[in-house]
């Protein structure tokens, strides 16, 4: 009551206890009916009851589940050996990647103008490199240099071509060892088993049993994943990927490391403390995962000022990459009937992707915007962020 809650249009129950979440969705709807409510809820046990959650039961409009979030993140890694970050726009027909720049790549040392011809038919758009803590903004004359981490839009059936110019191509991936057989090791086991040879090391007697009763074809190992006598004894050496996602930071710093020392191809660990990313990512881990980063982006995506539909945050919180629909007309929109030049955009501002209907046009400067349009953007700089949403409003004389 004393936060205002009467004239909320907007509930947001993100506590670490569904519980604490349900309760409180439940009491600002009962007294104050308020319109929109967004809960984050952990537990899968909840998500089962078809009907649980709606205005005639516990009111929830918006259902965040970090550990669905995370796993489906992870997943896309997975599936793509090389990428730092790959996630999805317009219902899976655009994918941005960001991957880092190998030596002896068909990109590395050549000027960026040269991909359209090693790319022959295929369209992307690369819209941000990274060069350490820099920033540079693409452009056809722009050296591409390894150890740079390019982003990169296109169509997702392109994405493993456009990706073999910037690393050398991988075999694909088929052993994952997921170190933490938690909500989120699970759920990624139980996504993973179909495709993969999946090992979990889970520390816990009875979670391990309960593990080995619910997974179908995944070995589960009752162990420490920081035993190195352990990760000798199942082959450390030859897994493609290896996932520390316990719920303790330190120890999945400490397992990802010694998995690497040993012969890991690709270390992936969640890292809560944002400090601890700074310090790891890179240098000793390939992929520092943020529960909180993922969550926040589809947060961001319910509660974004303009018709933005989705957004995710890149680079640790530094960026973001957002899906935005164009109304109106050339009089009450700033972005309809212009060209791509035209666009009154923020320096940090680069749209990758122009989704018209189902189909997927890589940004030219002189493509014209139609109402209707879905614009895919990467913005660098945060604070310029207000500045791009602005762009999807409509003027008050737009009906």
């Amino acid at each position: 009551r004393s936060a205002g809650a009467e004239d909320a249009d907007m509930i947001i129950a993100a506590t670490d206890s569904d519980e604490t979440n349900i309760v409180a969705i439940q009491i600002a709807y009962t007294m104050y009916r308020t319109p929109y409510k967004i809960a984050r809820i952990r537990s899968a046990e909840y998500m089962r009851e078809e009907h649980l959650f709606d205005n005639d039961n516990i009111p929830i409009d918006v259902i965040i589940s970090p550990e669905q979030l995370v796993t489906e993140y992870v997943q896309r890694i997975i599936e793509h050996p090389g990428a730092i970050q790959v996630v999805d726009f317009a219902h899976g027909k655009v994918r941005l990647v960001g991957i880092e720049v190998q030596e002896g790549a068909p990109m590395a040392g050549r000027v960026l103008g040269e991909l359209t011809y090693l790319l022959e038919d295929i369209e992307t758009r690369v819209v941000a490199i990274y060069r350490g803590d820099e920033v540079i903004i693409p452009k056809g004359d722009t050296v591409v240099r390894k150890e740079d981490i390019v982003f990169f839009m296109g169509k997702r059936k392109d994405t493993s071509t456009v990706m073999a110019q910037f690393h050398h191509a991988h075999v694909p991936c088929k052993r994952v060892m997921i170190a933490g057989g938690g909500n989120i090791g699970l759920l990624l086991a139980k996504t993973l088993e179909r495709l993969y040879r999946v090992k979990v090391i889970e520390a816990r007697e009875e979670r391990s049993e309960f593990l080995a009763s619910t997974l179908n074809s995944a070995m589960v190992l009752h162990g420490d994943a920081a035993n190195q006598e352990m990760l000798i004894n199942e082959h450390i050496q030859d897994m493609d990927v290896f996932c520390a996602l316990t719920n303790d930071d330190e120890a999945n710093i400490l397992s990802a490391m010694l998995a690497k020392r040993m012969g890991a191809k690709k270390i992936m660990s969640l890292i809560n403390r944002p400090a601890y990313v700074e310090l790891v990512e890179r240098d000793i881990i390939d992929v520092a995962i943020s529960p909180q980063q993922i969550t926040i982006g589809a947060l961001l995506t319910l509660i974004r000022r303009g018709d933005v539909v989705a957004v995710h945050s890149l680079r640790r919180g530094e960026a973001e990459a957002l899906e935005g629909v164009a109304h109106g007309d050339r009089d009450t929109s700033y972005l309809v009937g212009r060209t791509i030049a035209e666009l009154p955009l923020p320096k940090s501002a680069s749209i990758g992707v122009v989704v018209r209907g189902d189909e997927v046009l890589v940004a030219h400067h002189d493509l014209v915007i139609e109402p209707e349009d879905h614009l895919i953007v990467l913005i660098t700089n945060k604070q310029q962020i207000a500045d791009v949403e602005k762009l999807f409003q409509v003027g008050v004389t737009f009906v």
